[in-house]
């Protein structure tokens, strides 16, 4: 997801290089800490004063970040884990209806996940059930959850960053 934000980015006329660079410390920050509510005034500083994103795109951008646009803890994590889990209790992953089904529960239960550390976890407490699936297999990855975790926060933070940052011209130019 972090290569798919520098191609928006990229995309869009923003060079990805220079915008890691100016994040850097934010991404660092969200990694050890695993907390994307914890970055919010972090995330508002770098967007408002090295990417030159006016505040009230900053500030919406890092706090819906942090609520409802966690694409690596609410999005992609319990997804994961059910297409993993799925084939141990004969269900086919691949079945387009079965992963209709993932995409919409996935997509609801997403807007209800904290931005603090193992806030994924919970959400794959949510995901599991609704799809039939056991949610005693999650214990196995609890161990290393908190290494998973960091990196699914770093990525939240991003999303939101990036959002902030491909949101600002757009809004600019429509003033």
């Amino acid at each position: 997801m972090f290569a798919v934000h520098g191609i928006l980015l990229g995309i869009n006329g923003v060079s990805p290089l220079k915008y890691f660079r100016k994040v850097w410390p934010v991404l660092t920050f969200a990694f050890t800490s695993r907390s994307s509510a914890a970055s919010i005034p972090l995330n508002v500083e770098a967007q408002t004063r090295r990417l030159g994103v006016p505040e009230s795109i900053a500030s919406f951008a890092a706090s819906f970040g942090a609520t409802i646009g966690q694409n690596g803890c609410a999005g992609l994590y319990p997804a994961m884990l059910a297409v993993m889990v799925a084939p141990t209790v004969g269900i086919n992953p691949l079945d387009p209806m079965w992963i209709a089904t993932l995409v919409g529960i996935v997509t609801v239960s997403s807007a209800g996940v904290a931005g603090v550390g193992g806030g994924a976890t919970f959400a794959a407490l949510i995901v599991l059930p609704a799809m039939g699936l056991p949610v005693t297999l999650v214990a196995l990855l609890i161990s290393v959850e908190p290494l998973i975790d960091m990196g699914r926060t770093a990525l939240n933070v991003s999303g939101s960053m990036t959002a902030g940052t491909l949101t600002s011209p757009v809004a600019e130019a429509n003033r």
